[in-house]
Parts: structure tokens; sequence; C-alpha cells
């Protein structure tokens, strides 16, 4: 008997199917589509020097503002200073039963008053300014605490200069009296308390002028400070 050959084509082992998705593929004149490249994670060196110029000036407006609280602060405190010292002065300036009294003239006592007023006042905006130093927030609601400052500020700056002239047109009066003849120490220690005077006055029309620019930077950004 003779045997039956099998074709050699029959015999070669069926192609698997990623090997017909290959040469499908190659076959394909079509291009093959690109995954597009992931994009990077880190950022751009624009974007780093921008980042670093905004913490710059984040940091500078830092440092101005802390550097304005304390001018602040040592202005309230000076006009505490010299209205304290003014008041005591006036109140002071008595010699004897015989000699004249500060509370005999109606200009002085009125310079008494206004020191006084000046002083407790100083000392309250002291205590609000090393609130906001500490704090880095004003010690009432930010719009009540601006209109609060800037608006005393000039009620009583006007009162302590009003105070402060009636008080110089006194002393002048009294130094071609018989009032400074009789007691030199009077008038010497009236004037001292008017000079102390005048110079918490300057003390505070210079935290009028800041507290009037806060109140300018408030209604134009919004804010206290300049940005």
């Amino acid at each position: 008997m003779t045997q039956r050959r099998t074709p050699l084509s029959s015999r070669r082992p069926a192609p698997s199917s990623s090997t017909t998705a290959a040469a499908a593929a190659a076959c394909d004149p079509r291009p093959c589509p690109t995954t597009p490249p992931q994009r990077r994670r880190h950022a751009s060196p624009h974007h780093h020097h921008h980042h670093h110029h905004r913490q710059y000036q984040s940091t500078v407006s830092v440092q101005k503002l802390r550097r304005f609280n304390w001018l602040i602060l040592v202005l309230r405190l000076a006009a505490f200073c010299f209205s304290l010292a003014s008041s005591i002065f006036s109140a002071t300036n008595s010699r004897g039963p015989s000699a004249p009294h500060w509370y005999d003239f109606e200009a002085l006592r009125y310079l008494f008053a206004a020191n006084a007023m000046v002083a407790l006042y100083s000392l309250l905006e002291t205590a609000a300014s090393v609130w906001e130093i500490l704090k880095n927030a004003t010690l009432f609601p930010e719009t009540f605490q601006l209109w609060f400052d800037f608006s005393h500020d000039q009620v009583f700056a006007y009162i302590l200069m009003s105070a402060e002239s009636a008080g110089t047109a006194l002393a002048r009066t009294l130094k071609g009296s018989a009032t400074c003849t009789a007691s030199s120490a009077f008038c010497i220690q009236s004037d001292i308390a008017i000079a102390l005077g005048f110079a918490g006055f300057l003390f505070l029309a210079f935290s009028s002028l800041l507290s009037g620019f806060r109140v300018v930077c408030f209604l134009i950004s919004g804010s206290r400070f300049p940005h």
C-alpha cells in the first residue's frame, strides 16, 4: 500500500493573532497614532521667577507695615508723655496760699484739661498700637478703628492747639504784670507746661497725618496700608 503524503503547506502551524495584527499594522499605510507626551510636573523657570518675585514683594510689604506701625506707636507714646508732663506741671503750679494758683486763671484750667484728655486718649491709642503690632490686626473692626483714630486725632489736636494758644496769650500777659514779679517761679512753670503741651500737640498732629493716610489707603484699596 502506498502512503499518501501530506502537503507541506498543511504542516505549517497557523499564525497567531498577535502576528496577524502586527502584519496588518505593517501593511496599513495610515500612520500609527502616537501617545502625546506627558506634561512635566515641574514649573518653568519663569514661573519660579514670578513666584520668587511675589514672595519678595510680600516680605518687603510686611517689613514696611511693621515699620509704619512702630512709627505710629512712637508718636502715640511721645504725645502721651508730653501731654501727661504738661498736665502735671499745670496741676502742681501752686506755691502757697498767698501765691497765685493755676486754677485762678481760665486759660491755665483749659490748658490742664486739654492736656489731661490728650494724655488719656494717647494712652488708649498706644495700647491699640501695641495690640496691632502683636496681633497684626486692629483692636476694633478695621473700618471703625480707622475712622475713630482719624476723627479723634483731629478733634483732640484742635482742642490742644486752642488750649496752647490761650495759655501762650496768658503767659505774655502775665510777664508784664505784677504776678510774675511777685512769683517768677509760677510764670516759669506755666511756660514749661505750655511748651510741653506744644510738643504733645506736634506729636499728635503727626499721628493725625498718619491716621489720615491710613483712611485714604482704605478708601482707595480697601486696606489700611498701601500694597
